[in-house]
């Protein structure tokens, strides 16, 4: 995987109530990822840019919501998420933790 690569395949990190309470209990991180992103590129992309080494990832795809203007009807892009669990004793600091 090329350098350009591991810089489109994340996103940024997925911040919400739920990312915080799986962070803390279960030292794992969730980012936003590019819809045709791997499990491999996935991994490669965490343990090159943040230097940590990944246990796992899980990936899940989320489908955007509908929403509507008046009588506007339309629909939010789907996206990419990955869960990404780390082996205990490591964390990623740049993320706030």
């Amino acid at each position: 995987m090329n350098q350009e690569r591991i810089y489109k395949v994340l996103l940024g990190p997925h911040i919400s109530e739920k990312s915080a309470n799986v962070e803390a209990g279960l030292n794992q991180y969730v980012f936003k990822v590019s819809r045709d992103a791997t499990k491999p590129e996935i991994k490669k992309a965490i343990e090159t840019l943040f230097e940590v080494k990944v246990k796992s990832v899980q990936v899940a795809n989320v489908r955007g919501k509908a929403k509507g203007f008046g009588r506007i009807r339309g629909r939010r892009p789907d996206w990419k998420k990955a869960y990404v669990t780390l082996p205990e004793g490591q964390k990623i600091e740049q993320l706030g933790s």
